[in-house]
């Protein structure tokens, strides 16, 4: 009875206690340990929008902003600090200004009960553990100099990806924390871990593993295996591994259900060990350099859902086997070298199909019956076939929220006119030879791109759905009214962000109606036949960041009414016929500003030296007048080597993903004209060529360290080259050829180390060519119409380099030669003379301009021969010194 009335009490006390912890479990209050390793993590954390602001003294450390806490034990459970960004709208360079930076430091010690740890997409610098056994600590991260190792802990979710200045020596450290489950280091830059693998497989409980661009080398191709016990997934991703696929990754025992391999240099066939890995359900081997054919064994993988071998070198057809895949959902097998035909055989069983991807060039054959019904209903289509009509399962499609069509050749009809208006996420045309018209279609789909198919007749619609629309490269005609002025399109509706519709047969003007897209921030209308002037209604367009306008037949005066566009980065509207004065009021956080061949005039405002972000700035082949603004020193992206830390690049998310666009220009640059896309933010360019351009070279101008290409030419410039050039140390393009400049070549410019193209022809520069590999190195022509200059690489010998008998060129024994010599001066001024008669008062047109100094090249490389010969007729041991 006791003994009963014992046990009761005891259920009683701890039901009373259980009462208890349920009542305080939502007034928990956070273990003393806890907080001060919390607040040792702070002092090492840079937090410059205040995230940790919640991180008080007087505040119970289990509400901090993302730490959560055991309700029973009050010990700290979790650490998730990630940090959020979205992607810029033109720029590749993700705005982390607001994210925590610094350097991580923790106790695993202190932190006992922590098991889930999150730091992603941060900026920190720095990882540190503090020490507990001296013996054994390591070295982690490539800025701390403190001892550091862990201790074993209960950590299973480690997140540091996305980190990406954080550099890590050693992955040693690892091994401590025994209880892993999940690791993310994706992005952190690992290149000096030599031995990454043997750390990771010390992990006993490891089973999602992700090292995605870690700048990873050795793949240990040879290594039979890896000690990957619970392994699950494997993403290892956009790393530099150049081998063949390792023997250790077919050896696995763990059930494995998931390889990420994309995007390395990983070549040689494909094993037919690798179905060892019965379990498999994703194989993701896109981007590599896998070859042979695609091996038919594949079809006995009875989980695989995911199969991507896009972008490798496999050849042959497609096998049949993958058919009866019936677990498939992804096949994409688009950029390779496939041939030959596609039948319904290809597809038998794969009736639980998504994704189908093999857009193919040249197209692969397709063979369908055409009463084929397919046993799927895709969500994504590319494809590329030979023949003249699409197959006709396509119009059984009725999920399709994807589709791109390429290389192929087909007839447009009005049951193709009725799918494509459907509402769909992409739809996109390109490379295809497509006969119809388009110009009655009201397309849906949030992302179109049309380019390169040769299509003709008018522009498309577009609904208010439409958030990108690239229409380019085609034979499209008629007014650009029909896409932008639409009545029947609801007014202030329209959710437009990117319209290119460059490079077609577009005329007309601009017509008046852009009030009704005032979402647009990205305009292309370039290479057209487009006429008139800009319309005020551009004006609206407040969150426009790039306009292109080149290549048109439009005039006048740019409007005051752009000025609103404050957010404008682009300005380009070269070739053209625009005039009055050059506009004192572009947004000043432009980047590139493009007028070239116009009809600009005036001088250049003061106003162009407050963009601190320009760093192409075009103003060639107008008629500016005036002086070069001495103040160009303020405009700090040519001051400061540093134009190259983002692209110009356009993104839109789509969903699930997102479309981005790398913007283009064409320049004039060492001596050529180039097309810059990809590299465009690396070019930092000035050209005032062609121009009226007059007084001196600013000194203040030569101080732009930054400067990579600098054209001058063409103008009336006067007066030395200043020896402040000499700090141009990144210039690698400098024309400043037909002016009026003077003086001797300043020898400080053989220091410019990375001159690439240099051009001082038609001035009145003298004196010896500064010697040195660096401007010696320049054809002759660079120097050429400078009479008073000499020295390599001229054939023209300076005085002080002869001996002092050999100084007269015309001596007594050389009668024939100085008679000859006089003769061809003659020759030469008498026939100059006489083009100008004919030409000089035109001179002042550009277009004779170009045509004299043609001529002048042209005679300069006759006289030349003629000389040679001369040379040949009459030998003689003194030098000859005549123009050339």
């Amino acid at each position: 009875m006791n003994t009963s009335l014992s046990q009761y009490a005891i259920i009683f006390a701890w039901l009373l206690m259980l009462n208890i912890v349920g009542t305080c479990s939502f007034n928990i209050h956070c273990n003393q340990k806890d907080k001060h390793a919390l607040l040792n993590f702070k002092q090492g954390v840079i937090d410059p929008s205040g995230v940790l602001s919640s991180w008080s003294t007087q505040q119970d450390c289990c509400q901090w902003k993302g730490v959560m806490c055991n309700n029973i034990t009050s010990r700290v459970t979790t650490l998730s600090l990630p940090c959020h960004t979205t992607l810029p709208t033109y720029t590749d360079k993700v705005d982390k200004s607001h994210c925590l930076t610094g350097s991580i430091h923790l106790s695993l010690v202190e932190f006992e009960f922590l098991n889930y740890l999150d730091l992603s997409n941060n900026d920190f610098l720095a990882i540190h553990f503090d020490p507990v056994d001296s013996q054994t600590c390591h070295n982690i991260s490539a800025d701390t100099t403190s001892r550091q190792c862990v201790n074993s802990s209960v950590l299973g979710y480690f997140d540091l990806s996305d980190n990406t200045n954080l550099i890590i020596d050693s992955l040693e450290w690892l091994s401590r924390i025994s209880s892993l489950d999940h690791l993310d280091l994706s992005a952190i830059d690992l290149h000096r871990e030599v031995d990454w693998l043997r750390s990771v497989t010390m992990l006993p409980s490891l089973s999602y593993l992700v090292m995605r661009g870690c700048q990873l080398e050795d793949l240990s191709p040879s290594l039979e295996y890896a000690n990957f016990t619970t392994l699950k997934l494997l993403d290892l991703s956009g790393n530099e591994f150049d081998s063949e696929l390792p023997k250790w990754l077919f050896n696995l025992s763990s059930g494995i259900t998931a390889i990420y391999l994309r995007s390395n240099s990983l070549r040689g066939q494909l094993p037919k060990a690798l179905l060892n890995l019965r379990h498999l359900e994703h194989l993701s081997l896109r981007n590599n350099k896998l070859n042979g054919p695609i091996p038919d064994w594949l079809g006995q993988f009875e989980l695989l859902q995911v199969l991507n071998l896009q972008g490798n070198i496999f050849f042959g057809s497609i096998p049949t086997n993958l058919g009866n895949l019936s677990s498939l959902t992804n096949l994409v097998v688009d950029g390779n070298q496939l041939t030959g035909v596609v039948s319904e055989r290809n597809f038998a069983k794969l009736s639980k199909l998504k994704v189908l991807i093999m857009g193919i060039s040249p197209p692969l054959i397709f063979d369908f019956d055409s009463h084929w019904v397919p046993p799927f209903q895709l969500e994504q289509l590319s494809f590329a076939f030979a023949g003249p009509n699409l197959p006709t399962w396509f119009y059984t499609q009725t999920s399709i929220d994807l589709l791109d069509i390429a290389y192929s050749s087909f007839q447009v009809e009005d049951k193709f006119h009725k799918f494509v208006s459907r509402r769909m996420t992409l739809f996109r045309l390109r490379w295809n030879s497509i006969y119809g018209d388009m110009s009655k279609v009201l397309l849906n789909s949030t992302f179109i791109g049309i380019s390169s198919n040769d299509l003709k007749g008018g522009l498309p619609r577009l609904s208010s759905n439409v958030n990108l629309a690239q229409i380019t490269n085609n034979s499209l005609s008629g007014s650009i009214s029909s896409i932008l002025c639409d009545h029947k399109m609801p007014s202030g509706k329209s959710n437009l962000k990117f319209l290119d519709i460059s490079r077609n047969n577009l005329s007309g003007g601009l017509t008046n109606c852009w009030k009704n897209w005032r979402t647009l921030m990205h305009i292309n209308l370039g290479s057209n036949n487009l006429t008139g002037q800009i319309p005020p209604s551009m004006g609206l367009l407040h969150n426009l960041t790039t306009l292109h306008l080149h290549q048109n037949k439009l005039y006048g005066e740019i409007p005051q009414s752009l000025r609103t566009c404050r957010s404008l980065l682009i300005f380009n509207v070269r070739e053209n016929n625009f005039s009055g004065n050059i506009p004192n009021w572009i947004a000043p956080s432009a980047v590139a500003i493009q007028l070239r061949s116009n009809q600009f005039r005036g001088n250049i405002p003061e106003q162009i030296c407050q963009m601190p972000s320009l760093i192409i700035f075009d103003f060639a082949d107008n008629n500016i007048s005036g002086h070069i603004p001495n103040c160009l020193h303020h405009m700090t992206s040519f001051v400061f080597n540093n134009a190259s830390k983002s692209k110009l690049t356009f993104y839109i998310v789509l969903g699930d993903i997102y479309y981005y666009f790398e913007d283009s220009l064409d320049l004039v640059t060492k001596g050529q004209g180039l097309h810059y896309n990809k590299n465009l933010h690396f070019v930092t360019l000035i050209d005032l060529s062609s121009n009226e351009l007059s007084g001196s070279i600013p000194p203040q101008m030569l101080n732009l360290v930054g400067l990579h290409s600098l054209n001058l030419s063409f103008n009336k410039l006067v007066g030395r080259i200043p020896e402040e050039i000499g700090n141009m140390e990144n210039l690698e393009s400098l024309d400043l050829s037909t002016n009026q400049l003077v003086g001797e070549i300043p020898e400080i410019m053989s220091k410019l180390t990375f001159l690439e193209y240099l051009n001082v022809s038609f001035n009145n520069f003298r004196g010896r060519i500064p010697s040195g590999t660096q401007l010696g190195g320049f054809d002759a022509s660079s120097y050429m119409g400078n009479p008073g200059l000499c020295g390599p690489p001229l054939t023209k010998y300076c005085p002080q380099d002869t001996k002092s008998e050999d100084v007269n060129p015309y001596s007594e024994d050389n009668d024939g030669s100085h008679f000859l010599s006089w003769f061809y001066i003659g020759l030469a001024s008498g026939f100059v003379t006489g083009f100008w008669g004919v030409c000089g008062t035109l001179f002042f047109n550009r277009k004779c301009r170009h045509a004299y100094f043609t001529f002048v090249y042209d005679l300069r490389d006759r006289f030349y021969v003629m000389i040679i010969t001369k040379r040949n007729l009459f030998p003689s041991s003194k030098k000859f010194f005549l123009w050339q």
